[in-house]
Parts: C-alpha cells; structure tokens; sequence
C-alpha cells in the first residue's frame, strides 16, 4: 500500500480487517505512527504497509481493507521552488539523509538550509585570477530533466525465507552486493545467504542494490514461512524504482584569444526527489586543461521519489553543458569546434577519435550555424565523454576441467544484457585452446566466487582478467599430467585447437580431451581473483593530463529541424568509442548503439512530469511517458577505436557509460548549427524549439 499524499503524518494504521482475509499471510508496516523518524511520508507512491497473501487477488484486496489515517503536510515537487526560502522543507535537519544512500555517492557532513544541502566544493587553482586573464568568457545556464529508467523487465524478487538460510532470486545488478545487504539487514551470517539472477531485462543503474522492495519481501517471506514475490507494476516503476536527477547548472569559462582555458566555474543545483546524489559530474573538471577550476554543487530535496544512479550518473548531465559551452566558445573565438578541442582537449585517444569521426560524419561539409535555407533545416553537431577506467578488485571466477575434457566457468557476475557471460567464455577458450562453445558458463549465483557489480562500466575490466588468470593456472596443472605422457617438461606445451602440445615438437600431442582424462581426480580447477593493474591503479591528479587516462568517447550527430513543426529528427549519429581491449567487437557496437538510442531519447523525448497542485506523476507508464521508437532512430555507425594500454590480463576496460554521455549535447550542437539558437533546456521538444525561433533575431543584427 503506497502514500496517496506527497507529504503527510500517518497518525493511525488500521490492518484489522485486512489482518482477517483468509488467504492473506503476512502484514508488515514500513512506517510507525508516532514515530517521528518513520511516520512521515514525503512522495505519493512510498510504501506504507505490506501484504503478502496467496494470490494476487487476494493480496489487492487486503489492501484495500486498510485504513489510513493521514495529516496532510505542506509539499513542493518544483525544483525552483523549492530552492525558495519561503518553500516547504521536505526534511528537518534531524531526518534528512546525510550521504551515501540508494547507491548514490554523496559527500557527508554538508549544511542543510531550508530544502538546499551543500554546497559541495572543488577549486583548482585561482579562478579569479584566471577570469581576469581570460580574453574571452562564455557564460550559460542548462538544465536537464528527470530521466526514468524504464527497465523493460520490472524490479523483480522472489525471497525463501528457511530455518537453513534464505534463498533470494532477483533482478539485480550486483548479486554480491545484494547479499551483503540482506546479512546486514537481517543479521544473518553471509553462508546463510544466497542470491542468485539467471538474466536481466535491463537496469541502466537502478537495480544495484536491495532496495526498499526487496527487505519487504524478505521480512513478509520470514513472517509467511513460504516464499514471496513481488514485481513492481509499470507504475510503480516510474514513481519509485528510482531515476536520473533534474539539474540547473551555470557555467562559466574563460580562454586566451588562442583558445587556452584560463578558467571554469560551475554552480549547480540538482534534485534526486527525497534522496541526495544529483551531482553533475567531474566532466567541468577534467575534461580539458584548465589550472583554475571551481565548483560548487548542491541537492535540492523535493517531495518525489528517490533518485538513484543512472547510466553515466552526473557526467551525463555534466556534459550537457560542458560540451554546448565549448562550442559556444569556439563560435566566439572564431574557431572551429574539432579545432579548439585539439588544443585543449590533452587526450590523444580522444583527438585520434575526432579525427575518425569528422571524416565519417563529413565534417568539412559544416555549414555556419543557421546558414541553411528553407523550413527542413540540417546541422552536424559534435560532444565527446568522459568516464572513470573503473575496476573492482573484490570478485573472482573460478574454472574447471572434468575428467571428460569438459569445461565450465564459474562466477557470482551477473549478465545484464551485456553478453559477460559470451566474454568470459572467449577469455577462458582462447587460454585452453578450445572454441567457445566448449565453455559451460555459470554465473549469477552468489554460491560460485564473488563476482562484480554490473555498474559503472566495471564488469568487463572487472572479470576477464581473473577468468584468464584461473584459466591459465588450471592449465598449468592439467599440462603437469599431460607432461608425463608426452616425455616433456610443463612449461615446454602449449593449448592450441583442442590439443596440448610440446611446444618445439608439435607432432607430439594429445587432444585435450585426453590429456583431461589421464586427472587422478574428477576435476581440477582454479579461483583467481581481479588483481592491480601492472603499474598499479591510477588516481586522478590535479594535473588535467590525468584526464587522458580515463576511457572517453566522440560522437557526431547529423541532424534535420523542421521550423514549421519544432520537429527534431536525428538523422544520423557516428559514434567512435574507447574501452582498451575490445573483447567482442558485435557486444560492443550492441551496447554502443543502446547507449546512443538512450542518450537521443534523453535529448528529445523523455521527461517525468509531476503536477504541482497534487504532487502526482502525470505520465507513470510508457504511453504518456515518451520514449524514443524505431521510427526516430537513426542510422547509427559505431567505431571502436583500439586503444591497448597493458595493465591487466585482458586490457579490457567499460564501455556503457561514454557510450551515452556525448549523444545529448551533440544532438543539442546539431540543432544549434542546424537553426543558430541555441537550445540549453532538455528535452528538446517542439515547444522548446519554438520557443527559441519565436527569439532568433535577424542577421544583421546577429552580425
């Protein structure tokens, strides 16, 4: 049963008569009335009560025998107003959340004043100065939208509560984590617990933890003694599963006449509903040299559901406005916008991808910004990413060979949707020799080593290397048996096309099969966890050159505006990525053009939208709540640019964060060549489009 009100005291729970349906089994309050940590409500659609019962049905209608009594409270669901003094608090300083919640990272100890926490702070530098010798400064206010994430398979659990431990199956991004949090929660030791995800219809960042959900069904599954479902509606995915925080940013930066950053200054203000974490990134910071750099960032608290990470959190938005104020600096410069980022920008990776991508997208045929004639108007645009090269050490596979030559990998990683599982099998086949359909893969299973999360572009870089590493050790050991027979030392053979063989006598071999079946025992197997990299694990520096090392990205957008309609259409989009060792080159293009899709329909489509009067979501599904289709996506060309860098076993690093971060603002750069306004507010609706022709002043005067 979920809060019918934005803000309210629940003052009275009556369950009595829901507590008598025959077939309900369980009554949990998640709110305490009288307790003023827990009797507030702040969002229409937090969870008040639940119910387990034995069918559906049954379950609806319990529900609807509960009696409420609410004390309706003040609300603000607008960000601006919000920020007002006069506003509504959605929280006193003794409720509010200090940091770290919904796997949001957020910084602790900061002021709360009226709705506003923070500011959080970063200067590089002296700004002051660096204005001061700038000979030119471009300063603009952006704003993004709240995003959902629309997962296509809803949040999802069935939790078995048991005398010999508990058994969960989840719809999850991270099963070791997930476990984790459920030993913390219910004070169970971590061999009590086991999770466990076969695959994933999408998570995009908001399936990274337990969630709220998932201890509801958890504790209903340990009072009902059976197990218990719960799968969130369409509904109740879009008010409460989580989202992308709405952002108001102001950016200034300052250049020579040559174009060298003297200065960056960002002021930013950010909701996540009643949760913290809407930062906006490190892009301002990091993206291109520049010695003075200040940032002050804040939450804003609203009365609407929590956000949480999604895909690229902060330097998606971040780059929105990053990336416009560049080209904006470049027009008043008289630079070109590829130009002026080959001299500020120090990444040669990225540099080497503009070059690519500018011959691809044609380039050299830009037309100056609103020079196109008639009502179709068409513009090519530019924006590039930044993403952390991001590695967990916690999590290991290990690998296996039976005495009949077969083989199966091991791991609590979980697929997404990515194809980790096809990855690791690649790793392991290529290390023994064998196709990769020789590899049985079992992963997803918190009973098999700790694998890492599917968050932050990690997995990859993550696992492959201790899958190579496992397999290689087991190797070693199946090549001690093989030695005997064979009459050669170990380290002479080699695995190649299912044989082991002594490496300078190839006609002395075995097939691998038979090599397995001379083990004197059933199997043999190896557990290799994720080690440093080789020169040990980089950390970001004051010195913006650092920037180079982090996994980056450019995309170019090719598209048409109709001014009669305010009808955006991306026509094209080449998109050239980095993520060191490309592993699967048709995973990554896959994930590349996901990335992209999900970046256009953030540019043009999709918004949440609350009505200020009642507080409530008047889009929660996904027919009002619009989303990019096959009739708007456009001809995506994907290239993967190779970019070694040995560090690890696999050299393998993310790729789904840069993948989407560049498509907005290149979208954005697109239509501002396409009709010379600029557009800073998403998403990039006819009315918005509109908006800005009705202001477009004439060229004379523009000149």
């Amino acid at each position: 049963l979920r809060s019918s009100l934005p803000h309210a005291e629940v003052r009275a729970i009556d369950s009595t008569a829901a507590a008598r349906h025959p077939d309900v089994r369980a009554i949990i309050p998640l709110v305490t009335p009288g307790d003023p940590a827990t009797a507030i409500v702040r969002y229409i659609g937090a969870p008040i009560v639940s119910i387990a019962a034995v069918t559906m049905a049954a379950a609806e209608q319990a529900l609807r025998l509960i009696r409420i009594d609410y004390k309706p409270l003040p609300f603000v669901v607008d960000m601006d107003r919000a920020r007002e003094p006069a506003s509504h608090p959605v929280y006193d300083s003794a409720s509010a959340p200090k940091g770290h919640v919904s796997g949001f990272p957020a910084a602790a100890g900061l002021p709360l004043n009226g709705n506003v926490r923070g500011p959080a702070t970063d200067v590089r530098g002296d700004p002051t100065q660096g204005f001061a010798q700038a000979d030119v400064v471009v300063e603009g206010e952006f704003r993004t939208q709240v995003q959902t994430h629309c997962c296509l398979e809803p949040h999802a659990i069935v939790a078995d509560w048991r005398a010999d431990g508990l058994t969960v199956y989840m719809s999850t991004q991270f099963t070791a984590g997930v476990r984790h949090e459920l030993a913390e929660t219910f004070g169970l030791p971590l061999n009590s617990v086991r999770v466990i995800v076969d695959g994933m219809g999408g998570g995009f960042g908001s399936k990274s933890s337990l969630g709220n959900y998932g201890r509801v069904a958890v504790a209903l599954s340990r009072q009902a003694q059976a197990p218990v479902r719960i799968v969130l509606d369409r509904k109740e995915e879009q008010m409460d599963s989580g989202n992308r925080p709405s952002t108001w940013q102001r950016l200034r930066i300052g250049a020579r006449r040559d174009g060298a950053l003297t200065a960056i200054s960002l002021v930013s203000y950010g909701t996540a509903g009643t949760a913290v974490g809407a930062g906006i990134g490190n892009v301002a910071q990091a993206m291109y040299a520049c010695a003075n750099y200040e940032a002050a960032q804040h939450d804003v608290f609203i009365n609407a559901g929590p956000g949480c990470a999604m895909r690229g959190p902060g330097n998606t938005p971040g780059a929105w406005a990053v990336e416009q104020a560049i080209d904006d600096l470049a027009e008043r410069l008289s630079i070109d916008p590829l130009a002026l980022r080959d001299r500020i920008d120090l990444s040669p990776v990225r540099r080497e991808e503009r070059r690519i991508g500018a011959e691809r997208i044609g380039w050299q045929q830009r037309h100056a910004p609103g020079a196109d004639a008639g009502p179709i108007k068409r513009g090519l645009g530019v924006a590039q990413s930044l993403w952390g090269a991001n590695v967990q050490i916690n999590c290991a596979c290990e690998v296996r060979i039976m005495r009949d030559g077969s083989v199966e990998i091991l791991s609590g990683v979980q697929d997404i949707g990515t194809g980790i599982g096809t990855v690791m099998a690649q790793v392991v086949a290529e290390v023994l020799g064998l196709h990769v359909e020789q590899i049985t893969v079992r992963i997803g299973d918190t009973e098999f080593p700790g694998g890492p999360p599917s968050y932050g572009s990690r997995t990859t870089a993550s696992i492959t290397p201790a899958a190579r590493t496992a397999a290689s050790q087991v190797l070693q050991s199946l090549f001690r048996e093989a030695a005997l027979a064979l009459n050669a030392a170990p380290q002479d053979l080699v695995a190649r096309d299912g044989r082991i063989l002594v490496r300078h006598e190839l006609s002395r071999s075995m097939s691998f099969a038979e090599a397995a079946g001379r083990l004197r025992t059933d199997r043999i197997s190896a557990i290799a966890s994720r080690s440093d990299d080789y020169a040990g694990f980089r950390r970001r520096m004051e010195d913006a050159a650092i920037a180079q090392q982090d996994l980056g990205g450019v995309q170019f957008a090719a598209v048409a505006v109709d001014t009669e309609t305010g009808i955006i259409r991306v026509e094209r989009v080449v998109a050239v990525q980095d993520c060191g060792r490309p592993m699967n080159p048709l995973l990554i293009e896959s994930q590349v053009q996901g990335g992209v899709l999900m970046g256009m329909s953030y540019a043009l489509f999709e918004e949440r939208i609350l009505d200020q009067h009642t507080g409530r979501m008047v889009n929660p599904n996904l027919e009002q709540y619009k989303l990019a289709g096959s009739r708007e996506t456009p001809a995506i060309e994907v290239v993967v640019l190779e970019n070694y860098q040995g560090q690890s076993a696999t050299d393998a690093y993310g790729i789904a964060e840069p993948a989407s971060i560049a498509t907005a603002p290149a979208i954005a750069n697109a239509v501002y060549n396409a009709i010379g306004v600029r557009l800073r507010s998403l998403p990039l609706t006819p009315a918005v489009v509109f908006a800005a022709l009705g202001k477009v002043p004439s060229r004379s005067s523009r000149t």
